[in-house]
């Protein structure tokens, strides 16, 4: 068996069922794994791959697995990780997988050191931990490194920053940024998964509730267009005038954080930043409110301020840690603000993702031909992937387009024609 550290192998059967169900909605992946079938682009590719470990990445690993890859996997967060997954994908794959449900942060960082000793040629980061991991501790393994890709808002802002500094060792694809991962991962996969982990946490009504949403990118977009059919009252806080300006076009109430923290039921942070919701919000809070997280890193609550102004914490169910202020009134944070769409439910639904993982199989094969060729920066999908993964998405779900007349290209690329 290869090398693995899981939490029970036993759990294979039910996680190889599981991947199978969340496979027969991701056609755009199994026809490019059909492909990779023939052609082998990936043959004796080493690659390490840090991201959530769910059914929907399953398939991705198959995926590059049968491209003729070899692979080893860790958690892109110590809670995300499905365990029965973990097992299908050691016993059933022969996929290397570092990755328990609920390790501790020191565990995970060792996980990520497990996957590394692979010597990888191509990374996959959901976050940017394995490469930060790298070019702090993991320098050895830099050498035979060609490229990798990142899944992730976070993560594409840790390498921007990275390769400003001139620190960056080689070429990245931010994945994040294609139209058919963003525009559908990041809105409508977030918004219906934020919105399971919030239900299955607390059971609670969102209907006639003050949903506070701080920030508002494509994540925190998808999430408040779902509590709003929910029957939410949103509210958005922003420190971008374009973003405060086009949600209260789109019909929400834009307050500053201050404000909204003293009218909220249900708090939702999807910044990438830290202490979006700071220890100066949590006495201002209604007694009873609700703390969640649905950006990549659990920075974005200022977790440490309010263990210091609280004098009890306890776990009162699944996910849900209840701290009693010094003022009495009580706090929910839920899945230790980590991602509770990951934390808490099973992440984006297999639909949405196959197009984000159709993006990270074909950049991949882009990468291996096309290393060479590209300096040590963070590039765009090409847009020929983009299209074509679009296309391949319509054509699976019976839906087709228009496509332009020879007489409309030429006028489209001409410029004597007018009125």
């Amino acid at each position: 068996m290869v090398k693995h550290d899981i939490k029970d192998i036993s759990l294979a059967k039910k996680g190889k069922l599981r991947i199978e169900w969340a496979a027969q909605e991701m056609p755009v992946l199994k026809i490019i794994s059909d492909r990779f079938r023939r052609e082998k682009p990936l043959k004796g590719i080493r690659v390490v791959a840090c991201l959530h470990v769910t059914t929907e990445t399953a398939s991705l690993m198959e995926t590059l697995k049968t491209g003729g890859a070899e692979i080893a996997l860790c958690a892109s967060n110590p809670l995300s990780t499905q365990d029965d997954v973990a097992a299908s994908l050691v016993r059933n794959s022969g996929i290397s997988v570092f990755a328990i449900k609920g390790e501790d942060t020191k565990t995970y960082y060792r996980h990520i050191i497990d996957a590394l000793s692979a010597a990888p040629q191509i990374t996959m980061d959901d976050g940017a931990d394995v490469v930060s991991t790298l070019h702090k501790e993991g320098r050895k393994f830099l050498k035979g490194i060609i490229g990798g890709t990142e899944e992730t808002t976070t993560g594409v802002i840790r390498l921007k920053a990275m390769a400003a500094d001139g620190a960056l060792e080689y070429p990245i694809i931010a994945v994040n940024d294609a139209h058919t991962k963003h525009l559908f991962d990041n809105r409508y996969g977030t918004g219906q998964s934020t919105m399971d982990g919030i239900i299955r946490s607390t059971n609670r009504l969102i209907a006639g509730s003050v949903f506070v949403v701080c920030g508002y990118g494509w994540c925190g977009r998808g999430t408040a267009m779902r509590a709003k059919g929910h029957g939410a009252r949103i509210i958005i806080t922003e420190v971008d005038p374009l973003k405060a300006l086009e949600a209260t076009m789109d019909g929400y109430e834009v307050l500053p954080i201050a404000d909204a923290a003293r009218i909220g039921d249900i708090f939702v942070t999807a910044t990438g930043d830290i202490n979006v919701i700071s220890n100066k919000c949590f006495p201002l809070m209604k007694d009873g409110a609700i703390l969640s997280n649905t950006g990549h890193f659990n920075v974005e609550i200022d977790i440490e301020g309010l263990r210091k102004i609280s004098k009890a914490r306890r776990v009162i169910r699944d996910f849900v840690e209840e701290f009693t202020l010094r003022n009495g009134k009580r706090l929910y944070l839920l899945g230790e603000g980590r991602l509770i769409n990951l934390a808490a439910a099973e992440g984006h639904p297999s639909a949405v993702m196959d197009m984000s993982f159709a993006n990270q199989a074909l950049c991949a094969e882009y990468m291996v031909k096309n290393a060479r060729k590209l300096g040590k920066e963070v590039y765009s999908v090409p847009e020929k992937i983009d299209k074509e993964i679009a296309r391949l998405k319509l054509k699976a779900m019976g839906i087709s387009i228009d496509t332009l007349t020879p007489e409309q290209k030429k006028y489209l690329k001409s410029w004597e024609m007018g009125t």
